[in-house]
């Protein structure tokens, strides 16, 4: 099978961490070619979609990354396109998913572009609104200020387009920076942000679960390093291992059918005291860091996932066709 990847630069993967480089080792592994492109690369015609595309190989040894030819590829021909992009999800990032939207019908696209612009991963999750703390998306610093006082006088204020803990800050009553840090989360008043019940636990750790097709395929603990309330492996948190309480089974169980149903496959979710408190859906990580716990090549299950939804997407469209004659 042919996969495309559509996604920052290669060299900015990190062998031993990053779940797109293991996406591609398993796909090698299994016989499969993969191929790599910027967002940029990719170019429409009326509903013909291309992609300038380069043939990559990663290994566990160095190099790395191996590329190589650079060739024009139609997209529906393709057997899966992986969008791997890094957050922001920006103008650039939205008309991407528009263009990849005329392929979905011929190849798998992961994750569906119908459910990247609909799933805001800070937003998205007010959709379970049961299972999250208590929050607020305003961009009002009058209005954030005052349910900083409702939420006991301590919070968690989070930009609503950042990834990898950037920007995360507590807010704590009485500290002479909290204006300060309303005014610029929010541009002072111009731009929305999100307050949200800060909860101690996370001293000990979010808990980020990994999600296949509203299956489960494991957890693991991120553990902030020092003082840091962001637990983010990006910003020096570690991980360990864990196991679901019956409580975050269940949430995710929840969760994770509605995900699948807008073509949100493979999806991250994060957990704090048993909470929900983001979902991230863009190019969602630990997967290496999950597999190194389990002992086996997680990779493997979402390939051979792959695998499987891009033959019975041919089949369908095969079968399309036969009608038509």
């Amino acid at each position: 099978m042919q996969f495309l990847f559509v996604m920052d630069p290669p060299e900015t993967m990190l062998p031993d961490k990053d779940t797109s480089f293991a996406f591609m080792r398993g796909a090698l592994a299994r016989g499969h070619q993969c191929w790599h492109c910027l967002p940029g690369d990719i170019t429409s015609v009326n509903e013909h979609v291309t992609g300038v595309a380069t043939s990559i190989v990663v290994s566990d040894e160095a190099p790395h990354v191996s590329l190589g030819t650079r060739q024009t590829l139609g997209l529906s021909e393709l057997d899966a396109v992986f969008i791997r992009k890094d957050p922001p999800f920006d103008s650039a990032y939205l008309y991407l998913t528009q263009q990849l939207d005329l392929v979905r019908k011929s190849t798998l696209v992961l994750n569906s572009p119908q459910g990247l612009r609909d799933a805001n991963e800070k937003l998205f999750a007010l959709q379970f609104a049961k299972y999250i703390p208590r929050t607020m998306v305003s961009s009002s610093p009058r209005m954030l200020l005052s349910f900083l006082d409702e939420l006991g006088g301590s919070g968690v204020l989070k930009p609503l387009d950042g990834a990898g803990g950037f920007g995360v800050v507590l807010l704590k009553v009485g500290d002479p920076n909290v204006r300060a840090l309303v005014d610029l989360l929010t541009s002072e008043g111009r731009r929305k942000a999100l307050l949200q019940q800060y909860l101690p636990v996370v001293r000990e750790g979010d808990k980020r679960v990994l999600v296949l097709d509203g299956r489960i395929l494991g957890a693991i603990r991120r553990v902030p390093h020092g003082q840091d309330i962001r637990a983010n492996i990006h910003v020096g948190g570690s991980v360990e291992p864990t196991d679901l309480t019956p409580a975050e089974q269940s949430l995710v169980k929840d969760v994770g059918t509605e995900l699948s149903a807008r073509g949100l496959w493979f999806v991250g979710l994060d957990l704090i005291g048993e909470r929900l408190i983001e979902i991230n859906v863009t190019s969602p990580t630990g997967l290496q860091q999950l597999a190194r716990h389990h002992g086996k090549p997680l990779e493997d299950d979402v390939i051979a996932w792959v695998e499987g939804q891009s033959k019975a997407i041919r089949r369908t469209q095969a079968r399309t066709q036969a009608e038509k004659i």
